[in-house]
C-alpha cells in the first residue's frame, strides 16, 4: 500500500477486540491547570490548581504531582485504597515517561509504562481492559497526562524565549486523568461504564514534517483506526451516541471528516474532538488542544459524567497520538502516528 492510501476494502486480521466479561469503570478522576479550568469543561473537572508548578519546584515534578492526585483521586472515587489496587498502567509525553514511573514510586503496585504519545488514554484503557478479561487483575488503576511547560520545553523551545506560536499549533493541556477498571462488578451495579471493546491502531505516516501541525499527522491514523473499528464490529457512526478523538484540534477534525467521508463513512453531528472541546474560542488557542491530558480529562470528566448520567449509553472514544521523538524532529524525519480506540457503554 502507498504511502497515503488507506485500503477498505482488502480483507485484514481484525484488529478489534471484544471483551467478554466488559470491565466496570468504577472510579475517575480529573486534575487541570487554571487555562483548563477556565475552559468549556472546568466544570466537569474535579479538581484545577491555579498555579501550574502547583506548588512544586519544578514542571517536570508538578505533572509528577498530578498524576499522583488523579490515581489518588480514583482509587478514593471507586470507594477503594490503594493497596486494593492489582496493578497500574500509565503514561505520559516526557523522555523516559518520567512523570507515570516517577509517581508510581508512591504506590506499592505493580506497574506497567506505556508510551503511546497522545494515545495514552485509549491505550491504557485498552491495555488494562484486556488485563481485566484475561483474568490477570481484578482491578486496575490507568492514567494519562501531559503539562504544557513539560512538553513546550522537551518538544519545542522553553518558554522563556517566547517564540511566536503559528496558526495551525495547538495548545498542550496541563491535566491527567485516571480510571480504575473492575472484574469484579456484576449485575448489581448496572449503572457503572463499561469497556466493551478496543480497536488497535497501526502506525501511519502520511510524511508530515512539521512538528507544530500536530492535526495533520494524525488524522490519518484516527481515520484508519476508525475504518478497521466499523469494519470489525459491522457498525456505523450512528450505532453510537457520542464519537470523540483525541486531540486532532479543529483543523485536524475538519481533516479526519475529509478523509472518513472518502472512506465512505459519514462522521456526523455526534463525531467531535477532545482538542476543540477543552479550550473555547476566546482564549485564543488557535487549533485547540493537544497532549495526552487533552483526551484524558475530557474522558474522565466530561464523557464519564455523562456515561454515568446515561446521558450516553454507547460512545467510541478514540485517542490519537504523534509517535515524533526531538531528535527525529530535528533530524527532520516525518512524523508517524498512531489511534487506538475503545467502546465505553452504560448497559
Amino acid at each position: 500500500m502507498k504511502r497515503g492510501e488507506i485500503d477498505t476494502k482488502k480483507t485484514h486480521k481484525n484488529q478489534t477486540v471484544v471483551f467478554k466479561s466488559k470491565p466496570a469503570i468504577i472510579g475517575s478522576y480529573s486534575v487541570a491547570g487554571k487555562k483548563e479550568g477556565e475552559g468549556p469543561l472546568g466544570k466537569t473537572i474535579n479538581q484545577i490548581f491555579e498555579d501550574c508548578l502547583f506548588g512544586e519546584k519544578s514542571h517536570e515534578m508538578a505533572e509528577q504531582k498530578m498524576f499522583e492526585t488523579a490515581i489518588r483521586g480514583a482509587i478514593k472515587d471507586a470507594k477503594l485504597t490503594p493497596e486494593q489496587i492489582d496493578m497500574m498502567l500509565a503514561g505520559d509525553l516526557l523522555n523516559q515517561i518520567i512523570s507515570s514511573s516517577f509517581a508510581a514510586r508512591s504506590f506499592d503496585l505493580m506497574f506497567v509504562g506505556i508510551y503511546g504519545a497522545c494515545s495514552t488514554m485509549a491505550l491504557s484503557l485498552a491495555m488494562g481492559s484486556s488485563m481485566v478479561d484475561g483474568g490477570f487483575a481484578n482491578r486496575v488503576v490507568v492514567a494519562a497526562g501531559s503539562h504544557f511547560a513539560t512538553a513546550e520545553r522537551q518538544y519545542r523551545y522553553p518558554l522563556e524565549l517566547g517564540n511566536q506560536r503559528p496558526p495551525v499549533s495547538q495548545w498542550t493541556v496541563t491535566g491527567c486523568g485516571a480510571t480504575v477498571l473492575s472484574g469484579e462488578a456484576d449485575e448489581k451495579m448496572p449503572t457503572l461504564p463499561r469497556v466493551t471493546c478496543a480497536t488497535f491502531g497501526k502506525v501511519i505516516d502520511w510524511g508530515v514534517r512539521d512538528v507544530n501541525n500536530m492535526g495533520a499527522a494524525m488524522a490519518p491514523a484516527a481515520c484508519a483506526t476508525l475504518v478497521a473499528h466499523f469494519r470489525d464490529t459491522k457498525r456505523k457512526p450512528t450505532d453510537y451516541d457520542a464519537i470523540f478523538t483525541g486531540d486532532l484540534g479543529k483543523m485536524g477534525e475538519e481533516i479526519l471528516r475529509d478523509l472518513m467521508h472518502d472512506a465512505g463513512y459519514d462522521l456526523g453531528d455526534n463525531y467531535t474532538d477532545c482538542g476543540r472541546l477543552v479550550y473555547s474560542d476566546d482564549q485564543n488557542l488557535y487549533q485547540g488542544g493537544s497532549g495526552c491530558g487533552c483526551s484524558a480529562i475530557t474522558l474522565n470528566g466530561y464523557i464519564m459524567k455523562k456515561l454515568r448520567a446515561r446521558e450516553y449509553k454507547r460512545i467510541l472514544f478514540v485517542a490519537t497520538g504523534a509517535l515524533l521523538s526531538p531528535v527525529s524532529g530535528y533530524q527532520g524525519n516525518t512524523i508517524p502516528a498512531i489511534a487506538h480506540g475503545v467502546v465505553l457503554e452504560s448497559l
